[in-house]
């Protein structure tokens, strides 16, 4: 049977609901700062769940975002402490990688307000080589457009770990971007860079087969990690929002997660794992159903 890299979950939503501290623009970092043992524990029950990946808490973590809040000049502190944090709980758990996380820059599922390639590519240098410089893989997530995959990739040309890049696509069809792009429209961008993984991200588990079956043709090991919010709003797309303007599942139990994920790995999807709401019991089960179905994780 496959090997599986089984990846973590949500990390900010749980970051939340452990702190039980109402939910800011920067809600997973702001909790990293008043109670960063909350990030270690978070970690280490992924880690004991079976997953073999620890995502670094550095998603929103980007100049853009921390100047709004007057914690630009913390950035670097920032990222230290997430990095820090990931690899400790992967030395506690005896194995395993650290992936570094790079969300959009400005906001989520919003590809109009990402600058053209060049510009973008400019604001993320500095986060991805700093990522690049500790972590064991690069993963470049939430990419909504083919001009944000493009910014993220001219500025890791140069990055010695691996490069992992997650697309997010509309809601309700799997085979579109947020942008409103075809997803297919992504393998000649991505001939063109450095890429080893190419994922897809934070979009309802229903639309993800449609998905995949896309990128299954890119010529790379591919896979995915879904959400679980009923769908991202407009309340979401405005400026500055808060992750209570999006609604949570409660149709998608860790059973019924692993059914989807499941179908992906029969697909030849060899990288899973969970998104936004998907918490350590959906990890567990994964794990469960891996090895019950004679996969090994990895």
């Amino acid at each position: 049977m496959s090997e599986i890299t089984l990846l973590d979950g949500s990390i900010g939503q749980e970051l939340v609901k452990r702190s039980g501290e109402k939910p800011t623009p920067l809600w997973s970092t702001t909790v990293m700062l008043d109670n960063s043992k909350l990030l270690s524990e978070v970690h280490d029950e992924y880690f004991s769940m079976g997953a073999t990946v620890a995502t670094t808490n550095t998603y929103p973590v980007l100049r853009d975002r921390l100047e709004r809040v007057g914690l630009e000049g913390r950035l670097e502190e920032l990222w230290d402490k997430a990095i820090d944090t990931a690899i400790s709980s992967k030395k506690r758990n005896g194995y395993g990688q650290v992936a570094g996380s790079i969300g959009p820059l400005h906001a989520s599922y919003r590809p109009d307000l990402i600058p053209d390639a060049i510009e973008a590519s400019k604001e993320y240098k500095d986060v991805i080589n700093h990522l690049g410089a500790k972590c064991d893989v690069l993963l470049i997530e939430t990419v909504s457009s083919i001009e944000h995959a493009k910014a993220a990739l001219i500025a890791a040309k140069n990055v010695d770990i691996p490069i992992w890049i997650a697309f997010t696509t509309e809601d309700f069809d799997g085979t579109k971007l947020r942008s409103g792009e075809k997803l297919s429209l992504a393998k000649d961008l991505l001939s063109e860079y450095k890429v080893d993984v190419i994922l897809v991200n934070c979009s309802r588990p229903e639309v993800t087969k449609d998905s995949l079956n896309i990128i299954a043709d890119f010529n790379r090991p591919f896979g995915a990690y879904a959400n679980g919010f009923t769908k991202i709003t407009s309340g979401f797309l405005e400026d500055f929002p808060t992750v209570d303007a999006l609604k949570e599942r409660h149709d998608l139990s860790p059973k019924e997660y692993a059914k989807f994920a499941m179908e992906w790995v029969e697909m030849g999807a060899t990288i899973i794992g969970g998104c936004c709401e998907v918490g350590p019991r959906h990890i567990e089960q994964l794990a469960k159903e891996l090895r019950d179905n004679g996969h090994k994780i990895v």
